[in-house]
């Protein structure tokens, strides 16, 4: 069986692997003033032992006297050696400015910091990079011959290298390939992640690892399959959300809470879901990317499998296919070429800018100019991704020309669109999939 609509063929291989370089379009919301009273040089361990005790970064009141906003200081105990250190919250910086997040030290002292003005339901997850390079190196640090000359593009470089989490801060995602840590902050309007938290007497569902066969991908792929508790099981089949990068969202960010909370609460129905590994970047890049042959994994290879272990429903409309990023793309892109398998799509921060160059946005035309797919789309975007922002927003009005957002539809072609505080960042991603869930499956 061949589910992909044939036409919806992208573009050749050969596109440039990262997304257009086009500069922020307003700057970084940058204060002066830090939030807390720095210390003289007279000493510096009251001030940090102040700081263990609070937590980072430290929080204040809007100095405009807004009520929707805060400043929010990030701060770096640094050494003899800390030359300069860079703070990247996502999104909140320019690649093509890169002082522009260097950090101050207050004189005479080991205090770094840099401090914004957010609006009160901002979260992201942040990063420090130190250069810190010690002249006795030890044999793990790089040479001081070895350091660029600062200011230089190959400085930039060499500082990303150094990447480090937020000593006084213990709130941490695993990062996306490494599953190091990566420190986060959110603001006091931010949506709850209460709901990715494991709770105490919930029923749990079953999380497996497999390895499935694939002739479309020529090989075999790993894949997590959840099955709802065996008590919440309904006589209906079961709806299913196909997720896209499995391995880190089941393994690492904990998907099975999530379904198993929303199960319990009645939020949404018992529900399966089948998490298709990624594998690296080099074979996300190279299949998440509109191929048919990936939508032909998905929908002939995968979906069948998990039917033979579980009783799934057929109907597209109680299918979801979710991803993120360039999984959101795919999301998107599975959806309109095998809409009779995929009737949902939930589109967190899809790359629809993707490819860069004379075709990009390629999804987009190729949507406008086709009828309208029987597919209920969520959409959701990040105020803070000034690069793929644009894209999204005209993805958005393709698919209203072609009926997408018509309320004069059945409710199940219906679609919705949104933009959340924040940047391309799992840490957003996470409350979107849950509301995501319960919009399109809810019951």
């Amino acid at each position: 069986m061949n589910s992909v609509r044939t036409f919806l063929v992208g573009p050749p291989d050969g596109a440039p692997n990262h997304p257009p370089r086009v500069p922020r379009t307003h700057p970084v919301p940058r204060l002066a003033d830090p939030v807390c009273a720095l210390p003289g040089p007279d000493g510096t361990e009251g001030f940090w032992a102040g700081v263990r005790e609070r937590g980072t970064p430290v929080v204040g009141p809007d100095p405009l006297g807004g009520a929707e906003h805060r400043a929010v200081t990030f701060l770096w105990r640094g050494t003899p050696a800390t030359r300069a250190v860079q703070v990247l919250p996502n999104k909140l910086g320019d690649p093509r400015d890169p002082a522009g997040n260097l950090m101050e030290r207050a004189p005479g002292t080991d205090v770094w910091h840099w401090t914004l003005r957010l609006r009160h339901d901002w979260r992201g997850t942040y990063d420090f990079y130190a250069d810190d390079v010690d002249d006795t190196h030890d044999a793990d640090e790089a040479h001081e011959g070895d350091r660029p000359a600062p200011g230089t593009a190959a400085y930039w470089r060499w500082l990303r290298t150094r990447r480090r989490p937020d000593p006084y801060n213990p709130r941490a995602l695993p990062h996306r390939w490494d599953g190091t840590p990566v420190s986060y902050a959110e603001l006091p309007a931010a949506p709850s992640a209460e709901d990715w938290l494991p709770r105490p007497g919930v029923p749990r569902g079953t999380f497996t690892e497999h390895t499935v066969a694939s002739a479309r991908l020529g090989g075999s792929r790993r894949v997590w399959l959840y099955e709802p508790p065996g008590g919440a099981r309904e006589p209906a089949k079961l709806p299913v959300l196909v997720l896209l990068d499995g391995e880190h969202w089941g393994p690492r960010l904990g998907l099975p809470h999530l379904l198993d909370n929303l199960i319990a609460d009645g939020r949404v129905a018992p529900v399966a879901a089948v998490l298709p590994d990624a594998v690296d970047e080099a074979t996300r890049w190279a299949e998440l990317s509109c191929r048919p042959e990936y939508v032909g994994f998905l929908a002939d290879e995968l979906l069948p499998w998990a039917a033979a272990r579980l009783p799934l429903s057929e109907d597209p409309a109680r299918t979801v296919v979710a991803g993120q990023s360039l999984g959101g793309l795919t999301a998107a892109y599975a959806a309109v070429a095998a809409p009779e398998c995929f009737g949902n799509a939930l589109v967190q921060s899809g790359s629809f800018w993707w490819p860069a160059g004379p075709e990009a946005e390629w999804l987009t035309r190729a949507v406008a100019e086709e009828p309208r797919p029987p597919v209920r789309f969520r959409l959701s975007f990040g105020e803070q991704e000034w690069v793929a922002l644009p894209a999204a927003r005209r993805f958005r009005d393709a698919l209203a020309s072609t009926g997408c957002h018509d309320s004069s539809h059945r409710s199940s072609h219906r679609s919705s669109y949104r933009e959340f505080n924040g940047g391309h960042d799992y840490l957003c991603w996470r409350t979107e999939l849950a509301d995501g869930l319960v919009e399109l499956l809810g019951r």
